[in-house]
C-alpha cells in the first residue's frame, strides 16, 4: 500500500505495519517518515534496532541472521536496512522475499534508499513487502504541494502568517525542504504561538533555495521565465559547471525535436516510448505548442555554438549565455542581441 508522506502520520497512528519501504530524493520528507517509524516502534516496545547497509561487500546472510537472532533484552526485533542504490540485486531480492514470508507481529522491517523507478517498484521483492506493509515515495515538492507542506509545518508550530508570508518562505527555501523546516523552527523560537508579520519573516530568513538542473529544465519547458532566471542565478552562485546545463539543454532539445517531428508527421505520441512519465507530459506539450521546427533549428544552432565556446572557454559570462538559450526554449527570439553572446 502506498502512503503519501503528508498522510503518513495519520496512518502510523493507527498501528505499525510489518514492513515499511521508504525511498526518494527529498531528504527532509524521508527523514520525517523514518523518524516517525522509529518513534512509533520505540513506543510499541521495539527498544533495540539492528541497522544494516547493503553496500559493496554486504552479505545478505546478515539480514537473515538478524531476523533469526534473539535479543537478551527484547523479544521484538526492529531491523533497518539501507539500500544505497535502491536495488537489492538478484541475491538480495530472493532474500527479501524469504524474509517477507517470516515477518510476524514481533518483527518490524524498514527498508529505505534513494529515488527508485517503476522497474524497482515492479520487482517481486518490492511487491511482496508492499502487500504486507506500506511504501512511501518522497519527491521534491513544488507549487501547491510545497505551499501545503509549509502551511502544515506552520500549523504544527501554532504559527500564523499571511498568504504573502507563506509565499515568502516558499520562495526563500524552494527546492530545500530541510532549510524551510529550519527557518520555520527558527520563526517558532523567535515568535512562539504568534501571528508573524511579513516584515518579521523577511528579517528572520536567509535565502536558502536550492535547485537542480532537472528542476531548471522543467521550469524552462513550462515557459516560466522569471523562475528560470532565478534558478540560473542560484545555480551560478552554487558554482555549478555551465557544461552540465548545456548537456541538459542538448538532451531536452533532442527530445523536443523527436516529439515535434512525430507530431508534424501526424503520428500519435507514444509518451512511454520517449521515456516521459504522465506528470511530465504537460510541460512537453506546452513547449511543443510554443516552438516550431524552425525555432528548434535555431536553438540547435545556438546550442552547438555555445557548447563549442564553453569548451574553448571564450565566454566570459557563461550564465548570461545560458539565460539566452533558456529564453529561446521559451520562444523568445534573442538571436540578434549581441551582448548576450559575449
Amino acid at each position: 500500500m502506498q502512503i503519501y508522506p503528508n498522510q503518513f502520520r495519520q496512518d502510523i497512528k493507527k498501528g505499525l505495519r510489518p514492513c515499511y519501504l521508504v525511498f526518494g530524493d527529498e531528504p527532509q520528507q524521508k527523514f520525517d517518515v523514518i523518524e516517525q517509524i522509529r518513534a512509533q516502534a520505540k513506543l510499541k516496545g521495539f527498544d533495540e534496532r539492528t541497522t544494516l547497509v547493503a553496500d559493496t561487500g554486504f552479505s545478505w546472510n546478515q539480514l537473515l541472521e538478524a531476523t533469526q537472532s534473539m535479543s537478551l533484552f527484547s523479544s521484538q526485533q526492529f531491523i533497518e536496512l539501507e539500500l544505497p542504490t535502491g536495488k537489492p540485486g538478484t541475491e538480495g531480492s530472493k532474500m527479501l522475499q524469504e524474509v517477507a514470508a517470516k515477518l510476524n507481529p514481533d518483527m518490524l522491517l524498514l527498508i529505505h534508499g534513494p529515488k527508485i523507478g517503476k522497474d524497482v517498484q515492479r520487482g517481486k521483492w518490492f511487491k511482496v513487502l508492499d502487500e504486507i506493509g506500506a511504501s512511501t515515495l518522497c519527491y521534491p515538492l513544488e507549487g501547491r504541494q510545497l505551499s501545503t507542506w509549509i502551511n502544515q509545518q506552520l500549523t504544527s508550530h501554532q504559527l500564523s502568517v499571511s498568504p504573502n508570508g507563506a509565499k515568502m518562505i516558499s520562495d526563500f527555501c524552494e527546492g530545500n525542504l530541510l532549510a524551510a523546516k529550519q527557518e520555520i523552527d527558527k520563526l517558532a523560537l523567535l515568535y512562539p504561538h504568534q501571528s508573524v508579520t511579513d516584515e518579521q519573516i523577511e528579517r528572520a530568513m536567509v535565502d536558502q533555495s536550492r535547485y537542480s538542473v532537472f528542476q531548471l529544465v522543467d521550469v524552462m519547458l513550462n515557459g516560466e521565465s522569471t523562475r528560470c532566471i532565478k534558478m540560473l542565478y542560484r545555480l551560478e552562485s552554487e558554482g555549478l559547471e555551465p557544461n552540465i546545463i548545456i548537456w541538459a539543454l542538448v538532451r531536452e532539445w533532442e527530445q523536443l525535436w523527436n516529439l515535434k517531428t512525430a507530431e508534424q508527421q501526424g503520428q500519435p505520441i507514444q509518451w512511454q516510448k520517449f521515456g516521459i512519465w504522465r506528470n511530465k507530459q504537460a510541460i512537453y506539450q506546452n513547449a511543443m505548442q510554443r516552438l516550431s521546427l524552425q525555432q528548434l533549428e535555431g536553438i540547435q544552432h545556438a546550442l552547438s555554438q555555445a557548447d563549442l565556446a564553453f569548451k574553448q572557454q571564450v565566454i566570459s559570462r557563461p550564465y548570461v549565455k545560458l539565460c539566452h538559450l533558456c529564453m529561446m526554449f521559451m520562444g523568445i527570439n534573442l538571436v540578434n542581441i549581441p551582448f548576450l553572446d559575449k
